[in-house]
């Protein structure tokens, strides 16, 4: 069942996502060479403490961090470890946070330190097909037109849209109705209406869509171990237009 939410619930919204957006641009300036995902998820736990938030992914499902820190090949729910950054490479970094009863969720890719124009492209088409799906999040229109529009814009490229993982709605809980994928036809699915909250979270490969979960039962890797690239925000849909809630400036 999608829930639809009042304006005081996006309200609260409107405060976790805040929050997330704070914690992941403090994480984003301490990425560098030589610092470990460890430090950077033992700074978003402290951080969560001191505003008396609780984190989103620690604990969820039995996930035993504060972060998912996933690496180049790394799709998603990468563990944190104390291995240092690498220069050329680049972190994906996904985290959510809930207070006040409700949930914020977003994810960003960093380089780590100067990285190559081919990687840079990959980072810039992933933002940008996250852009084009949050753009077509208009109420009225169909889930699915979110789907084809990040789709769309990371094929024109020749990257390919890992299928396995989707976005999803999000309020009191961090994973509610609908599932979004980052693909699909336009037109079909679920009408969109305002009142309803998504995570919209585009998982790009260089090469092809495949992916596979390692020992450790979360971590995802590119079958073909070409690196991968994630963005995620968490948007409220408006008679407006769509409103992104994990941006510093909500």
């Amino acid at each position: 069942m999608i829930v639809i939410k009042s304006r005081n619930e996006i309200k609260k919204m409107r405060r976790a996502g805040k929050m997330v957006a704070e914690i992941l641009q403090m994480l984003r300036e301490k990425v560098r060479p030589g610092v470990t995902t460890l430090e950077l998820d033992r700074l978003a736990e402290k951080q969560c403490i001191k505003w008396k938030a609780r984190p989103a992914f620690k604990g969820y499902g039995g996930f035993p961090f504060t972060i998912c820190a996933s690496p180049n090949n790394q799709v998603v729910h990468g563990f944190s470890n104390s291995n240092p950054l690498v220069e050329g490479d680049i972190i994906s970094i996904d985290f959510g946070l809930i207070i006040d009863g409700f949930f914020g969720d977003s994810a960003i890719t960093v380089p780590i330190g100067e990285i190559s124009q081919e990687t840079q492209r990959l980072l810039q088409v992933t933002q940008e097909s996250l852009e084009c799906g949050i753009a077509a999040a208009i109420t009225g229109d169909h889930l699915s037109d979110i789907s084809n529009a990040v789709q769309t814009r990371v094929e024109r490229d020749g990257f390919s849209v890992v299928r396995d993982f989707v976005g999803h709605g999000i309020g009191r809980q961090l994973h509610e109705d609908p599932q979004v994928p980052n693909y699909g036809i336009p037109g079909r699915g679920p009408l969109l209406k305002s009142g309803m909250t998504i995570a919209i979270e585009p998982m790009v490969n260089v090469g092809a869509p495949d992916v596979k979960v390692l020992e450790d039962g979360w971590t995802a890797v590119t079958a073909d171990g070409q690196l991968s690239a994630h963005f995620e925000h968490t948007i409220a849909l408006t008679e407006n237009g769509p409103e992104i809630l994990t941006r510093l400036d909500s």
